[in-house]
C-alpha cells in the first residue's frame, strides 16, 4: 500500500445535494443528476431517499420506462416491491441490492412494501456505453446475505456489492457493461480505509454518518465528495462514521437525455419516446 499512500485521492467538490421529489412525491435529495452537478461519467444520477413518514414515500414509484443506462437501487431500511412488464417481480428488503440494465427498455414500478416506519436506501443510474445501449434487459438481485462483508482488523468492515477490494474480496454483482465499484464502509473512530483505485475512473463518497478526512479535507454530515483522479484513496474516521464509495470508468461518450432515457443523440431520444409510446419496449 505504500504507493497508494503517496498517490491519494483529493476533494474536488462537496455537495449537499437538492431536496426534490419524484415518482408519486417520494420525497429524497438529488446528489447527482441536479444543478449542483448533472454528471459523473458514467454515473448519471443518485438519488437518496430517507423519511419515517409514510407521507413522503406511500406512493413510490409506479410504473415508469427507462432506456440506455442501469438503474441501482441500494436499501438501506424498508421494502420495496420491484414489477415490470415483461412479468419480472421481486421484494427488495434491508441491505438488499438490485442492479438493473434497462437496456433497450423496461417499464418497472418500485412500491413501498410497508405502511409505516423508516424507508431509506439510494438509486444510482449508470450509463451504458453506445454499444450496449440496446441490449436485452437484465437484473441482478441480491438480499443483504448475498453481499460479503469484509472485515479487515484495523475497524474496517466494507460489504462489497460490486467491484473487488485489494484483499479480493469481490461483490456478488458481475459482467457489468461499464465497469464500476460499489463498497459500503463502517469505520471505527481512528480507523483508515486505504484501497487503490484505477487513476482514470471517476470517483465519489458519500458520507451517511460519523465525520472523516480524505486528502487533508474534512468531511461531515450527509455530503458527497467528488474525489480527483489518483491511483488509490485513503480516508480516516475522526469519529465512528459509515459512507458508501462508487468508482466508475468513464465513457468519454455523447450524452443525451430525455426525462427515464439516456441515449447518445437527440434522434435516439426521441425514438425512445416514440418505441414508448407506441408499446415496442
Amino acid at each position: 500500500m505504500s504507493e497508494v499512500l503517496n498517490k491519494t485521492r483529493s476533494v474536488q467538490q462537496i455537495l449537499t445535494g437538492q431536496e426534490t421529489a419524484d415518482g408519486a412525491g417520494v420525497r429524497l435529495t438529488r446528489l447527482i443528476g441536479g444543478p449542483q452537478l448533472m454528471q459523473l461519467d458514467p454515473f448519471l444520477l443518485l438519488d437518496d431517499f430517507r423519511s419515517d413518514d409514510p407521507d413522503d414515500y406511500i406512493g413510490g414509484f409506479p410504473p415508469h420506462p427507462h432506456r440506455g443506462f442501469e438503474t441501482v437501487t441500494y436499501l438501506m431500511a424498508g421494502k420495496l416491491e420491484h414489477r415490470d412488464n415483461a412479468g419480472h417481480t421481486g421484494i427488495l428488503q434491508t441491505g438488499g441490492v438490485q442492479w438493473m440494465t434497462a437496456g433497450r427498455g423496461v417499464i418497472h414500478s418500485e412500491m413501498p412494501q410497508q405502511q409505516d416506519g423508516l424507508l431509506a436506501g439510494f438509486q444510482l443510474w449508470v450509463n451504458l456505453p453506445a454499444r450496449d445501449k440496446m441490449t436485452e434487459p437484465r437484473y441482478q438481485e441480491f438480499d443483504q446475505q448475498e453481499i460479503p462483508l469484509e472485515q479487515r482488523s484495523d475497524g474496517v468492515e466494507i460489504r462489497v456489492i460490486a467491484g473487488e477490494t485489494s484483499q479480493h474480496t469481490r461483490g456478488p454483482v458481475r459482467d457489468l457493461k461499464t465497469p464500476a465499484r460499489f463498497f459500503d464502509i463502517t469505520l471505527e473512530e481512528g480507523a483508515q480505509f486505504i484501497e487503490p483505485i484505477e487513476a482514470h475512473y471517476n470517483a465519489f463518497v458519500y458520507l451517511l454518518s460519523g465525520a472523516v478526512e480524505i486528502g487533508g479535507q474534512s468531511l461531515s454530515g450527509r455530503r458527497l465528495a467528488v474525489l480527483d483522479q489518483a491511483p488509490g484513496i485513503e480516508v480516516t474516521a475522526q469519529q465512528p462514521s459509515r459512507m458508501i464509495l462508487v468508482a466508475g470508468e468513464p465513457l468519454g461518450e455523447p450524452i443525451a437525455r430525455g426525462g427515464p432515457f439516456v441515449m447518445n443523440t437527440e434522434d435516439e431520444i426521441k425514438q425512445a419516446f416514440s418505441d414508448y409510446q407506441e408499446g415496442r419496449f
